[in-house]
């Protein structure tokens, strides 16, 4: 089976332009070539070509951004009022609907997926999530506390609250997603006034680099926001361990986050964590099949199964079993594989050679655990990262593929019996993760029972994984410290003093 490449789009002049510029890091507001003059060529995923050259990073150029951030917290950005900073986001939001060709077309030749992927993602988690903690700029507010401070029956105390911004936050982004996770640490770090140095993934730099041209654009004062792309051994390690970040917002897998957690301790730095998923997807008999196929296979193969709320451990009821795998299955043969510029690409390449590599390991080893392979279960001829999307049926929780996270498009697939909501959830919560999940059933008593029994950050109910800039997201155990989104999202970037007056 061979990936559709035939008539590949090209992309526009626009993007075409920017590919051939000379990508540096963005420092106190200049782009400057990183210290020892090293660069990272840029690939395609689709086709395996060189599309850019970015400066390379490392510790020397993360002292410069950290120290121009640190002047930047102090200096004008300080004295801006929280209007003008909503003000400021909503521009930002402004100028990225302004390029959204340009920011779509970028994303998918840096990571691969499909275009209409990438501008939903772009629309939804990027441009949308800015305008909503615009809103939230002016609404940063403390309170007064009624106190005896002592002990003492004075009246005339005054004890009030604020909340300031945590300071110089440090943010370590992957390749998954890379725009919109950019801009889910970006919106509320600029809403709370913190400034932020920004190491991108090093295989996908682009859109960040875009997003550092329209800061500059609208007017975000110099050294608010910096970027260093680099290696994250390097790059990333010299600025989770930094004594001048005050903050680490980090998404990727668990494993490196436990290595950043163990880094920020040298100054306690604050650390919020979005790491990886092994989500359940719980159908139960009465459930509306026909929203059950199109859900369960989206939710497993959306980004290739390259993202962290991927549904990849389906749980079906034995009376519906066969007519669930069949029906996610013959979507999974359907989806058309190509490069994401192309209009009737469902499904991209995987990120690089290495992850489709380690993909096809734990394919390799559900072929040797006795799981049935369904459907795919190969690598794709030709260049690119490509792999058909693969279903694993009648496995169990003994299984490699369904206890770890693979992050590609695999999905295991279990049958369960009568038994009680108990042994269903205890099924469901037998990995290290908690970060997401769904429950199918038309039964709101059962599905209310067993959202609650599922030990994730977020749980939906005929839907998976729903997202928007207002609903709290993160994980529990392994999963992750801490939320992003909503609210929730902005806490992390602010601290509160508690100011007492005796008259």
């Amino acid at each position: 089976m061979s990936a559709a490449r035939e008539d590949i789009v090209t992309p526009g002049t626009e993007t075409r332009n920017f590919l051939a510029e000379k990508h540096r890091l963005l420092i106190g507001g200049e782009w400057v070539d990183a210290a020892d003059g090293a660069t990272i060529e840029i690939e395609d995923p689709a086709t395996e070509s060189v599309i850019a050259e970015v400066a390379c990073g490392g510790a020397a150029d993360i002292d410069r951004a950290v120290a121009a951030a640190r002047k930047a917290l102090k200096g004008e950005w300080s004295k801006i009022t929280s209007h003008e900073r909503s003000r400021l986001i909503w521009k930002l939001a402004d100028a990225l609907e302004a390029n959204l060709n340009l920011a779509t077309e970028l994303e998918v030749l840096d990571n691969g997926m499909p275009r209409p992927i990438a501008m939903y993602s772009i629309v939804a988690a990027g441009i949308n999530h800015l305008r909503y903690y615009a809103g939230w700029a002016t609404k940063i507010h403390g309170q007064t506390i009624p106190v005896s401070p002592g002990g003492t029956q004075r009246g005339d105390t005054l004890t009030y609250t604020q909340r300031e911004p945590v300071g110089v936050v440090g943010a370590i982004t992957p390749w998954n997603a890379p725009l919109p996770m950019v801009i889910l640490k970006l919106a509320p770090a600029l809403a709370a006034g913190c400034t932020m140095v920004l190491k991108p993934a090093e295989m996908t730099p682009l859109t960040a680099l875009l997003i550092g041209r329209l800061t500059k654009e609208v007017g975000i004062p110099d050294g608010v926001f910096n970027i260093v792309v680099g290696y994250g051994a390097d790059a990333g390690a010299a600025l989770a361990e930094h004594d001048g970040v005050d903050k680490i917002a980090f998404t990727g897998s668990t494993a490196v986050g436990k290595i950043i957690l163990k880094a920020a301790a040298g100054n306690l730095k604050k650390v919020t964590l979005e790491l990886g998923g092994k989500s359940p997807v719980v159908v139960f008999p009465d459930a509306d099949i026909e929203r059950v196929i199109p859900g369960a296979a989206r939710g497993a193969f959306f980004l290739q199964g390259q993202n962290c709320m991927a549904g990849t451990r389906l749980f079906a009821h034995e009376d519906v079993y066969d007519q669930v795998v069949d029906g996610v299955a013959a979507m999974a043969r359907a989806f058309k594989i190509g490069p994401g510029l192309q209009p009737d690409s469902d499904l991209g390449p995987l990120i690089s050679a290495a992850q489709r590599k380690t993909v096809m390991g734990f394919i390799d080893a559900g072929k040797s655990s006795g799981a049935e392979l369904v459907c795919g279960g190969a690598a794709i001829d030709g260049p690119g990262h490509f792999i058909q999307p693969t279903i694993f049926g009648r496995t169990n929780m003994s299984m490699r593929i369904a206890k770890e996270e693979i992050f590609g498009p695999v999905l295991c697939v279990q049958a369960f019996g009568d038994s009680d909501l108990d042994a269903i959830a205890e099924q469901c919560n037998s990995t290290v993760y908690g970060l997401s999940g769904s429950v199918w059933t038309r039964d709101i008593s059962v599905a209310h029972r067993m959202v609650n029994m599922i030990d994730s950050g977020q749980v939906s109910i005929n839907c998976h994984a729903a997202v928007d800039p207002a609903i709290p997201f993160g994980g529990n155990r392994q999963s992750g410290w801490g939320r992003e989104f909503g609210q929730e999202g902005l806490e992390p970037y602010l601290k509160t003093k508690a100011t007492t007056v005796m008259f």
